[in-house]
């Protein structure tokens, strides 16, 4: 087997990617890569902003692994957006029609290599993540070989809205809550993230940039993007909702001005899309939220969710 490590991939290569990933999502029933991955996978710069003309993302790192016949048998993408101030995070996949041949292994033993040069350079120790969605039980294998710690669990939860119906919850006094305007509420939506997510480490980066781009997705729908404003529109909260082609709903992200705690506001915002959801003809919803999050379980617990499923991040 040949690896090789690229700062972008031509078309060709990212489609040969994007299929890989597929083919390992059909396998395994799960996504081995998250949906940052792809979009990633798909941002181009222009060719004289680069040595080699390919599709290339400074934040990314890709690598690639083939056969003695030129097949892609295996691909890991590093996310280097911390480096220097927080850990390397990776997202691989093995094709399923080669696996247990040491692909997987390879890719790791480059991920760590690469993590060692980062610590180098900064003075530290090496510092990897690397997600498992859905704790493949080949990911635990090489978690187990390499002595990976489990540092975080991303709980996948779901939850039946004909068994569960939202309810109606109030909102607080002067607060009612409006559709999402392009162009006009981005900056808004971007402050109220920052100060609900500061502790998050993907969530709380997000920038109008990020923002718009998510816009520009083929689900990305307006009117399920929920926003609580006082009555001087001032924005308090809000609760992006997101459906699946398969028809699934999605609790994307709600997320509440700190200022706003203990005021029912976020409790009320997850209720309302919920019934947003509910009215597209959406039965079923699903939410991501931090394993270690006792309180956000709790909350979705009471309105009927169960954990269905788990991401974990192995790293050392």
């Amino acid at each position: 087997m040949q690896l090789t490590w690229r700062n972008g991939l031509d078309e060709d290569e990212v489609a040969e990617v994007v299929a890989l990933l597929g083919a390992a999502e059909e396998a395994d029933g799960v996504a081995p890569a998250g949906e940052h991955v792809l979009m990633r996978l798909r941002a181009h710069r222009d060719v004289m902003q680069q040595i080699e003309p390919v599709q290339a993302d400074v934040r990314s790192e890709h690598f690639v692994v083939r056969d003695a016949a030129g097949a892609l048998t295996g691909y890991a993408h590093l996310d280097t957006e911390q480096e220097g101030s927080g850990p390397l995070v990776a997202e691989l996949a093995v094709h399923p029609g080669h696996r247990r041949a040491g692909v997987g292994t390879r890719l790791v033993e480059a991920l760590l290599e690469r993590a060692d040069l980062a610590a180098d350079a900064a003075g530290d120790s090496g510092r990897l993540r690397i997600w498992s969605h859905g704790e493949h039980p080949g990911a635990v294998r090489l978690a187990e070989r390499f002595g990976f710690a489990r540092p975080r669990e991303l709980w996948r939860m779901g939850v039946d809205l004909t068994v569960h119906e939202p309810p109606v919850v109030p909102l607080p006094e002067s607060v009612s809550i409006r559709s999402f305007r392009p162009g006009e509420d981005e900056a808004a939506v971007v402050r109220v993230n920052h100060r609900a997510f500061r502790w998050h480490p993907e969530q709380g980066g997000m920038t109008e940039a990020d923002l718009r781009e998510k816009e520009g997705e083929d689900w990305f729908d307006a009117a399920g993007f929920l926003l609580a404003v006082d009555g001087q529109d001032a924005l308090l909260g809000f609760h992006w909702t997101k459906v699946h082609p398969d028809g699934a709903g999605e609790v994307y992200v709600v997320g509440v001005d700190p200022d706003t705690q203990g005021s029912g506001l976020g409790k009320a915002l997850t209720s309302a899309g919920l019934r947003h959801l509910r009215e597209l003809g959406c039965s079923r919803v699903l939410l991501y939220v931090e394993g270690d999050n006792a309180p956000a379980i709790k909350v979705y617990q009471r309105l009927g969710f169960e954990r269905t499923d788990l991401d974990v991040q192995f790293g050392r």
